[in-house]
């Protein structure tokens, strides 16, 4: 689709999302003079082919994305780091509503045979791995590779996408279970006194635990580990200190990625104390976060300045994964640069994918393109047709 970036009015909606189909339009629409557009190469292609003359201004939304997308990628093989980061906030003293200060109830232990079944599968993943770039740099194409390794092409192109083996992807949902809303009311009784596994796991049934008893006793276990009681010791000879379940998510490469990028006064102290103990991991890994901080500000503050001295830093990066988003943002330099520099931006074409998508559920089984294209692009009010402009979002 194709918005008026002037007037807010959607003026067409093409075929497809090829260059040549952007470009003919664009060509019999002569006088645009600005092109706000994401990183599409097809679109690039076809906005120098039919207007080589106008501007074209990359997204600010896509520019933070790719930069995300590289900064995800660096996390991903730097796992090391974020697990140290995990282990140092559980092993921090919880400060509870009423000044008293809590110990933290220690994460599960995995056991061995998980242990070991997790380390032949990761072993087994980084030989696949090995292959997909062995066959690469024989010259092997993605789906060629894929059909010999026996894995997907989507897998192949992942694999290709960073030169180091990025370890194992870890779920944001891991360490979860259906204990969790009940560990509060859990911890409540036993600091009240109540050490009883099967007392406990009776009185959660009552409020709605669907839990088995093993879960229960296998998390009681753990409070006694952080109180010091042996296994199987029944009475403590002075008194218990307290326990508590600190509220914390794990951080994953995602939520790491998201943790940088936030923006600094919408940081919570925890928050940054994570972000300084993830700087002092690893040389690598302080690095990324510099380079992605000082990028996130000049494209906010549209800071066209320091854009040549940030792509010199982060050409000579020791992160390949930086290097090749700074390779991508030279190639693209013209309208990167525009993008930092200019206030558009395709925000408008939100809102008219929305609207879009509402009227193609309208007219399910009677949405052509004609016929859609006509009640996409004339607003109901608006009967003169689609509106031309010096300035469109593609």
């Amino acid at each position: 689709m194709l918005i008026d970036l002037e007037r807010r009015q959607a003026v067409a909606l093409l075929p497809d999302r090829t260059a040549e189909t952007l470009a003919q339009w664009l060509q019999e629409h002569p006088g645009v003079e600005v092109i706000a557009r994401d990183r599409s190469k097809a679109y690039a292609d076809g906005a120098h082919q039919g207007a080589s003359e106008a501007t074209q201004v990359a997204d600010r939304f896509h520019l933070l994305q790719n930069l995300r997308e590289a900064l995800d990628q660096v996390f991903t093989t730097h796992g090391k780091a974020l697990d140290a980061v995990n282990d140092l906030v559980r092993q921090q003293p919880m400060a509870l509503p009423d000044g008293t200060v809590a110990g933290p109830v220690p994460p599960p232990n995995t056991p061995r045979p998980a242990q070991q079944r997790a380390a032949q599968r990761q072993a087994r993943r980084q030989t696949i791995y090995d292959q997909v770039w062995t066959f690469h740099r024989q010259g092997w194409t993605s789906r060629a590779m894929a059909q010999q390794v026996g894995i997907s092409l989507r897998t192949v192109q992942r694999d290709l996408q960073t030169a180091t083996f990025p370890g194992r992807k870890r779920r944001s949902d891991c360490g979860q279970s259906l204990l969790d809303p009940y560990k509060v009311t859990l911890l409540e009784r036993w600091n009240a006194g109540c050490h009883t596994a099967m007392r406990l796991f009776r009185e959660l049934r009552q409020r709605g635990y669907g839990g088995s008893y093993g879960l229960v006793a296998a998390y009681v276990r753990r409070v006694r580990q952080a109180q010091g009681l042996a296994p199987g010791q029944r009475r403590a000879r002075q008194p218990l200190p307290v326990v508590a379940e600190p509220p914390y998510q794990s951080l994953t490469p995602r939520r790491a990625t998201w943790l940088v990028l936030r923006r600094e006064e919408q940081r919570t102290n925890n928050e940054t104390q994570q972000l300084a103990q993830l700087r002092a991991q690893h040389a690598e890994v302080d690095e990324a976060i510099t380079l992605a901080q000082d990028f996130a500000t000049l494209v906010r503050q549209r800071q066209p300045t320091p854009l040549d001295p940030w792509l010199k830093r982060a050409t000579t990066s020791a992160l390949e994964a930086l290097r090749r988003f700074a390779k991508g943002l030279y190639e693209d330099y013209d309208a990167v640069k525009a993008g930092v520099t200019l206030p558009w931006s395709t925000g408008p074409v939100e809102g008219h994918i929305n609207r879009l998508k509402m009227l193609k559920r309208q007219m399910f089984g009677r949405a052509r393109l004609d016929r859609l294209s006509r009640r996409f692009v004339r607003a109901p009010a608006c009967e003169q047709g689609p509106a031309q402009s010096g300035t469109v979002a593609a």
